[in-house]
């Protein structure tokens, strides 16, 4: 069965650049044979993507690029380098916007891939680099890749940092919030063992005074035992509940 090349097929490229490829991209790379450079570079990753989609360039001995995309050769080149820098950017103004940790998690979850994407591209510009000396814009190419990485790097690095702080800040609110809880769990415990003798006293041997409104007319009494029982729950509630 005859091998299916990724390539197009109405590129005349050298076939020993047909053969070292499969049916898939594979890693970022640098080709060179007799003067000709073939790029296998991917488009930038997505989130969570584990397949990678390659995209390729072929630089010819006189110079003339071709490209796998739409538009041209070396326009698509530099579309391509653009759509990283662009990725970047787009992720750079979500991190400032950034407040809590899943935010900062989503970024960086998105910019890990897209960072280590640049770092190859960048690697592979630079081995065309080498190949092929004179050409001054690939020099362009590296350049431009090397601030991408640079910039990602910075990124991951920013909001790695700003999910490290938004973290650490839940955890201490965390702290927080349980002290006062502890705090206002010891204060009730105090009360109930303050006043647990005089309940059990007078449940074992009752306790009930003559205090004249055994026969008065309702509601009032009841009224009145309710508002004065709402008061007091108000005043020990914000014993319990007071700052240290």
């Amino acid at each position: 069965m005859p091998h299916r090349s990724i390539l197009p097929a109405v590129w005349e490229i050298p076939a020993v650049f047909r053969d070292r490829l499969g049916t898939r991209a594979g890693r970022q790379r640098a080709m060179i044979h007799e003067g000709h450079v073939l790029l296998v570079l991917h488009r930038p990753p997505k989130p969570d993507e584990e397949q990678r989609e390659g995209r390729f360039f072929w630089r010819k001995p006189d110079g003339t690029w071709l490209s796998s995309e739409s538009g041209g050769g070396l326009a698509s080149l530099e579309a391509h380098i653009q759509e990283y820098a662009d990725l970047v950017e787009r992720y750079d103004q979500r991190e400032e916007r950034a407040t809590t940790a899943a935010e900062y998690f989503d970024v960086i979850q998105a910019v890990t891939p897209i960072h280590r994407a640049a770092r190859n591209l960048h690697q592979v510009l630079q081995d065309a680099r080498k190949a092929v000396p004179e050409d001054r814009d690939l020099i362009d190419f590296r350049d431009r890749a090397y601030d991408i990485e640079r910039n990602a790097e910075l990124l991951y690095t920013d909001t790695k940092n700003g999910l490290d702080y938004a973290l650490a800040r839940r955890a201490e609110e965390q702290a927080a919030a349980a002290h006062k809880m502890s705090v206002a769990a010891h204060r009730l415990n105090v009360l109930a063992a303050f006043f647990f003798p005089i309940a059990t006293l007078s449940a074992v041997f009752g306790v009930n005074l003559q205090h004249g409104w055994e026969n008065a007319p309702g509601p009032g009494p009841f009224v009145t035992l309710l508002a004065a029982g709402l008061v007091c729950g108000f005043l020990l509630k914000g014993y319990i509940t007071r700052a240290e």
